[in-house]
């Protein structure tokens, strides 16, 4: 028997409704699904972008190419 002076209710929920369970969500599954999507594509885009190597520049490929390129230890990789 519940006690009056506790205030939880207990007895008296609906069988279905334990610990303020819903059956229907407050927002659209579909819309969720798609944030969802999109939050982890920007995130493992930014990731891969900040791990991205630096590219050679057309000239530096052009003096490569054509047998001018030297090697200079003084570039930063």
């Amino acid at each position: 028997m519940a006690d009056k002076g506790t205030g939880n209710g207990a007895t008296k929920k609906a069988p279905g409704e334990a610990l303020h369970q819903r059956r229907n969500l407050p927002f659209c599954p579909l819309r969720l699904a798609i944030g969802g999507v999109a939050v982890a594509g920007i995130i493992g885009y930014s990731v891969l972008y900040s791990k991205k190597k630096p590219e050679a520049s057309a000239v530096d490929v052009a003096k490569v190419t054509s047998g001018v390129a030297t090697p200079d230890n003084t570039h930063p990789r």
